[in-house]
């Protein structure tokens, strides 16, 4: 049955997006530090009626209504969080504000925070542009949505993944899916899907005006980072807005040793303006926002950003009727971003461009059918346009005289459509199955090289093929739920998850080295080349988990997940088959173990398995030395072929451990950091294994009345250890030769060494 205000009446939640100046990009906010700083009678965040459903439990304590009566029937509750979807799979992970603002005082980088999800890691990149993995599957298998708007790569390298243009600080959430997600969450992936959100806009409860505001400035001495990030918000009874931004700038980073990694320097700016307006049952909220990075190193990659720019309009829309539960977006996004080299440390003339943009939308509505079942239907869209182009340099017989252009006028558009039934059966059970089905075409144009001598056999051979592809996936998802008592859950699931290539995965065509050299998010200084024939990757995922926990979820709780992934069609790589005249493919290069080499992307059968584990337990809680808690996580994951090559990027064994403690307006934590030996490597990328290490983390902060203050060291013994995800460094070590220098094979990219780090916020 569905609760909701007086027949007719209706919620609705309208999020638009616009450009700012160039300069400006994308980023998506609304007050979330401002809910800290408003006083809690002047304000009040959007809501919205619930859908209540028949044995449907509450997400906040959802065992402690199992003492009220065995049936339940919808009443009209008071305003409620809008409902955020279907059952979340217990193997799902939340991070919230409170953790993104604290984990902030190290890093500027929001894919970081995937590391604080068990079996989360991340991809080293720039210093603001990891690529998130989750149980082994990382980069573009991890579909990340920022505010329901999904970013495709717009760079050869993925210099910009989709968690770049959101910082820290403006993630009011952070919800991973893992690999038996619902339908209804999204298609095109098969790792895990993230859904980063921004608060909601605030008003003042009565008459009057809202004012609230926050500025926050931080120092990293590992690097000599700083920046500021700034929120303000006005409001009244019916309108609000809201500016929120923030600029981060900092230099190289010094490993363990005193070892300066160079090319890891970046500076980065992001600003948002949202302005809200409610009316009678309705909230529209225009967001305005933009980014911009005039540089980036990249250790691990032959080129550096030097400069990226991008905007978007994003719209949202949600309403609550008599028959359910009715949400629609859209967006446009666009992207300019051009790679180069940032001296010293790198040198050269070699301007390579990229210009894309996405648009889409998605239409989901919610059917209350009985009192135990609701129904999910939907349709989504979403267009991918890419150039890529590489300008002639002047003087260079190999760079010219033409342009090269790697990928002309590409296109991937999906379409998708989903149904989905959620049951609740009686107090204990609750199933949720559903089917979907996303049709995929993707094209481009002809290419061309710098030249017809160099470039002019691939570029005539990829131009007489015909280009267009067009995928048929269908997925489906399963979810058994059973809670036999007050202290604890289980849960299995099952699903079917499709991904897509993406446009490089098919479309790059060049088997020169310099060119395929510039192809490659994978950090290992091997070149890349794509491949026409591939075909969408169908993982065949099942999962169970246990979670146990005190009544009242307060004083412990743990939870074990084990998996396994059968993934037909895995796009990893070969070595490029032989070609006569060639100097990349070369039969040499098919047997290489101690050097770069020359890949072409290949579909291959493979599996991946491993277990996640987190809890906590209150070891104290009193009014002399304050509450502590201990909390922990763990994560295991094998992936190979079923050839017997090893999955490129895999993370090794790894655990956190922590001791968090409160006391008044004080609060401390000391954090452990495990990482195993990573031996289990990719033959066929040559893939570098690295040792097992540790690290201590410490932090602590006061809050005064308006003003916190918050300090950390990270790496405290400043140990020198080596990034398991880091890739090859390419900058730091050189082999000289008459002919002079070039990349020396071998040598892992270092992990930052001690940093001491400070916060200082002011309310206002």
């Amino acid at each position: 049955m569905l609760s909701s205000s007086p027949a007719g009446t209706r919620r609705v939640l309208l999020t638009t997006s616009a450009i700012l100046s160039p300069g400006f990009a994308v980023l998506l906010s609304s007050g979330l530090l401002a809910v800290a700083a408003a006083p809690a009678a002047a304000q009040t965040a959007v809501s919205m009626p619930t859908i209540v459903v028949e044995g449907t439990k509450p997400k906040p304590n959802r065992q402690a209504q199992r003492s009220a009566a065995p049936r339940r029937t919808a009443v009209a509750p008071a305003p409620a969080p809008v409902p955020e979807g279907p059952v979340v799979p217990a193997d799902s992970t939340t991070i919230s504000a409170a953790t993104a603002t604290s984990r902030s005082l190290s890093t500027s980088d929001s894919a970081a925070l995937i590391a604080d999800i068990p079996g989360g890691a991340a991809w080293g990149a720039g210093g603001v542009s990891s690529l998130p993995a989750i149980n082994g599957l990382g980069a573009d298998r991890v579909q990340v949505a920022i505010n329901s708007m999904l970013i495709s790569p717009a760079c050869p390298n993925e210099m910009n993944p989709p968690l770049s243009f959101v910082n820290p600080t403006m993630i009011a959430k952070m919800r991973a899916y893992l690999g038996v997600a619902p339908v209804s969450v999204g298609g095109d992936y098969i790792g895990a899907r993230i859904d980063v959100t921004t608060a909601p806009p605030l008003f003042a409860k009565g008459p009057g005006w809202l004012t609230t505001g926050q500025v926050s400035g931080f120092f990293r001495s590992n690097g000599t980072g700083y920046g500021v990030d700034a929120i303000a918000t006005v409001a009244n009874a019916d309108t609000s807005v809201t500016y929120t931004g923030g600029w981060a700038k900092a230099s190289d980073y010094k490993a363990g040793d005193g070892t300066r990694i160079k090319s890891t320097l970046y500076e980065i700016q992001n600003h948002a303006l949202s302005i809200s307006k409610r009316t009678f049952g309705n909230l529209f909220t225009v967001q305005v926002g933009g980014q911009f990075i005039p540089y980036q190193g990249y250790v691990n990659q032959y080129m550096d950003m030097v400069y990226n720019q991008s905007a978007f309009i994003n719209g949202r829309y949600e309403g609550v009727f008599d028959w359910g539960q009715l949400e629609a977006s859209g967006f446009y996004h666009q992207v300019q971003h051009t790679m180069g080299f940032i001296a010293p440390d790198k040198t050269g003339s070699m301007p390579m461009d990229t210009k894309a943009s996405d648009a889409g939308y998605k239409l989901k509505a919610t059917l209350a059918l009985s009192g135990h079942d609701l129904l999910r239907v939907g349709n989504e869209f979403y267009h991918n346009k890419l150039d890529d182009w590489w300008d002639p340099v002047a003087g260079s017989s190999m760079m010219g005289p033409n342009t090269f252009i790697g990928i002309n006028g590409g296109q991937r558009s999906r379409l998708g459509s989903f149904v989905e039934w959620e049951r609740h059966w009686d107090r204990e059970w609750t199933t949720l199955v559903g089917l979907r089905n996303d049709m995929v075409w993707s094209d481009t144009g002809d290419v061309q090289g710098y030249n017809a001598m160099m470039y002019g056999a691939d570029a005539a051979a990829f131009n007489a093929r015909d280009h267009a592809r067009t995928d048929v996936n269908f997925d489906g998802s399963a979810l058994l739920r059973y809670e036999p008592g007050l202290t604890s859950q289980f849960e299995l699931g099952f699903a079917r998850k499709t991904r897509s290539p993406n446009l490089y995965e098919r479309y790059a065509w060049s088997s020169s080295a310099m060119a395929m050299k510039m192809i490659g998010w994978f950090g290992d200084g091997n070149g890349y080349v794509g491949n026409l024939d591939l075909v969408p990757e169908k993982a065949h995922t099942a999962s169970f988990t246990a979670a146990w926990h005190d009544p009242a979820q307060k004083l412990w709780e743990v939870r074990v997940t084990p998996y396994y992934s059968y993934v037909q069609d895995y796009i990893d790589v070969d070595r490029c088959a032989t070609r006569a005249g060639s100097s990349t493919c070369t039969a040499a290069n098919l047997t290489k173990t101690n050097d770069f080499v020359y890949l072409q992307f290949a579909n291959h059968d493979a599996y991946l398995y491993g277990v996640n584990l987190d809890g906590k337990l209150q070891v104290w809680d009193g009014p002399v030395y304050g509450r502590g808690v201990l909390r922990g996580q763990l994560g295991y994951v094998r992936g190979q072929r079923t050839d017997g090559v090893n999955l490129y990027h895999v993370m090794p064994i790894n655990a956190k451990l922590a001791l968090d403690h409160t006391l008044g307006n004080w609060t401390n934590s000391v954090e452990l950091q495990l990482v195993g030996a990573k031996d289990d490597v990719s033959q066929v990328h040559n893939e570098l294994t690295t040792p097992a290490y540790a690290l201590v983390n410490l932090r602590t902060g006061y809050q005064w009345d308006a003003v916190r203050v918050d300090l950390g060291v990270d790496n405290l013994f400043n140990t020198n250890y080596y990034l398991p995800l880091g890739g090859a460094d390419l900058v730091d070590y050189k082999v000289v030769s008459m002919m002079g220098s070039s990349t020396a094979y071998g040598y892992n990219v270092a992990g930052p060494g001690r940093s001491l780090n400070a916060r200082l916020t002011v309310k206002f």
